[in-house]
């Protein structure tokens, strides 16, 4: 049964693929129910499948309360999850972003792909332009966002970016860091 209330809502971006590790999975489904235990919302792309489906599929049998939204051209798709506490059809990609971004008080991306990017830089930007100040955490898996961190690092190093564009986002390498991170940010 879902919660009726819950402290914050976290924001997971993350493939609608499973990835080619388990371990991907595994992070996503520990995530879900991470989320639930502590009483924070997932608020996410409103898929039933790949790493989306697998951490709402958590949240959901952990008792977590969660939140979804789906453009209309992605419902078939994605398989969109009907039965989320809340879930959000909208028109647009860009408004799915909005809506989730305006419904989440922390951003956290696990393994995904082009989608997730997207997510992810849009964000990232606004957090740049001094939009927003909410915490930006990536669940580096075995490593899989190093190649992502070492482009930042370039775009930096090449004069196209601050340094301080380092200090918006936060690695962690394991659901424990994330869950500690999450803590400090949303309690802070």
């Amino acid at each position: 049964m879902p919660m009726s209330s819950f402290s914050a809502s976290v924001c997971v971006f993350c493939g609608s693929r499973p990835g080619l590790r388990a371990s991907y999975e595994a992070a996503a489904t520990e995530t879900g129910e991470m989320l639930a235990r502590k009483g924070w919302r997932l608020v996410y792309g409103a898929g039933d499948v790949g790493l989306m489906g697998s951490v709402a599929r958590a949240a959901q049998g952990a008792g977590g309360a969660s939140f979804g939204v789906i453009p209309r051209h992605l419902v078939e798709a994605e398989t969109g999850k009907t039965d989320l506490d809340t879930y959000v059809v909208t028109e647009t990609m860009h408004e799915r972003k909005k809506v989730m971004f305006m419904n989440a008080d922390a951003i956290v991306m696990l393994p995904g792909g082009a989608g997730s990017l997207d997510e992810f830089f849009e964000v990232l930007t606004w957090r740049q332009l001094g939009l927003h100040d909410k915490p930006i955490l990536l669940l580096d898996i075995d490593g899989y966002w190093q190649p992502l961190r070492q482009l930042i690092n370039h775009v930096i190093d090449e004069g196209f970016a601050n340094d301080s564009l380092k200090s918006f986002i936060h690695y962690v390498s394991s659901v424990k860091a994330l869950e500690k991170a999450l803590a400090e940010t949303l309690l802070a």
